[in-house]
């Protein structure tokens, strides 16, 4: 049985498989630089983001724009996932 990580309110992005999609719920407390980054990209609770790609980068789209984003970044994103 999966413990961490995974609930049914939400997940940590970094969980979702390639072509997953899912609302992202909450962003956890952060540093400012990082609030700042996800500030500029666009990324907020309500929107919908969905994995492009994982390796070599890992890639999301978020309405018709695609980011390339860092490990700081996705641990800091949870989202409840919905189906395809």
């Amino acid at each position: 049985m999966l413990t961490t990580g995974f609930s049914v309110q939400g997940t940590s992005l970094k969980l979702l498989r390639s072509q997953e999609r899912g609302v992202i719920t909450r962003i956890s407390s952060i540093c400012d630089a990082t609030a700042q980054k996800l500030r500029k990209l666009g990324l907020a609770p309500g929107q919908t983001i969905a994995i492009e790609q994982r390796f070599p980068r890992f890639i999301v789209r978020v309405g018709r724009d695609c980011h390339a984003l860092d490990e700081t970044v996705i641990s800091a994103i949870y989202v409840r996932i919905v189906g395809h």
